[in-house]
């Protein structure tokens, strides 16, 4: 039963990044410091915004919907890997992109290896 707590767990750790992400356009005002860049760059940082938030609602659907292939099919572990090296290689880009100076960056680092934990834990327990 715990390792279907983590995974449940996971999919609202996955849902959260998805609304916060609908939120960036509002968060770091999109409106004024996107206009900034080209018509072209504008355009890619919003599709890759929209596209990584509707690839967190997959993984929450998967982790609400399908907890048992996720811990007895090959497929589904599979899919923990891949959901669990996201998040670690997120973390990974937050020390090289932001650093872990402040304590925000550093706080979203551990949130980071956190998401990436939830999802490794079952994969080697099951």
């Amino acid at each position: 039963m715990r390792h279907e707590a983590l995974i449940l767990a996971g999919g609202m750790f996955n849902a959260a990044f998805a609304v916060f992400h609908l939120f960036f356009w509002r968060l770091f005002r999109w409106k004024t410091e996107l206009a900034r860049l080209t018509s072209l760059n504008r355009a890619v940082v919003q599709v890759l915004n929209l596209s990584l938030t509707f690839v967190f609602v997959i993984f929450a659907y998967v982790s609400f919907a399908h907890v048992p292939a996720l811990l007895t099919t090959d497929l589904g572990r599979s899919l923990l890997f891949l959901i669990a090296l996201l998040w670690y290689l997120r973390a990974v880009e937050q020390i090289v992109f932001f650093g872990l100076r402040k304590p925000l960056s550093a706080a979203f680092f551990v949130v980071f290896v956190i998401g990436g934990a939830l999802y490794t834990v079952p994969l080697f327990g099951a």
